[in-house]
């Protein structure tokens, strides 16, 4: 249900934030106890203003109540990607090779889930997307749909490899 929900929510943010100059660059869905969190992250050319998130958010919140996704009460969080921008579509993957990254794994891989390192390849195996990564002189392979979370790292606060 999340995917598909996330998917539905892509599909109708999308075209706002476009019109509205900007790029839809992750969505997330989380739910809480009594309530779901829709968080939206955008990105455009020179930044994201408070201005440009409030004015999605009105819009995004309309075309929401009137879809009813949730089938409930809801909490609607938009912002930019901050430092720590998240990375997941096929296009930031290619976008940000040669970046510091945080991924996190749905299970195991090599004996590690938590992987931090230099984005060192993107490609397609097997008809499946792969991720490289360098990490302590030694380069992961991870599926693409094994990646739980992914997001870049920021210089300043990266662990030593």
């Amino acid at each position: 249900m999340y995917d598909e929900l996330k998917e539905k929510i892509w599909q109708l943010a999308e075209p706002v934030v476009l019109s509205e100059g900007m790029e839809l660059i992750h969505v997330e869905c989380v739910k809480m106890h009594s309530r779901w969190v829709f968080r939206f992250f955008l990105d455009k050319e020179g930044g994201v203003t408070l201005d440009d998130c409030t004015n999605v958010s009105n819009q995004l919140g309309d075309i929401l109540d009137v879809h009813d996704l949730s089938r409930g009460p809801y909490t609607l969080e938009v912002s930019s990607p901050g430092l720590d921008r998240p990375i997941s579509r096929d296009q930031d993957f290619e976008k940000f090779l040669g970046a510091k990254v945080k991924i996190r794994t749905h299970g195991k891989i090599e004996g590690i889930r938590n992987f931090q390192g230099t984005l060192a390849d993107y490609t397609e195996e097997d008809g499946r997307k792969v991720v490289r990564i360098d990490m302590a002189d030694k380069r992961y392979s991870i599926p693409k749909d094994e990646i739980a979370k992914a997001n870049l790292v920021d210089e300043d606060t990266a662990i030593a490899e």
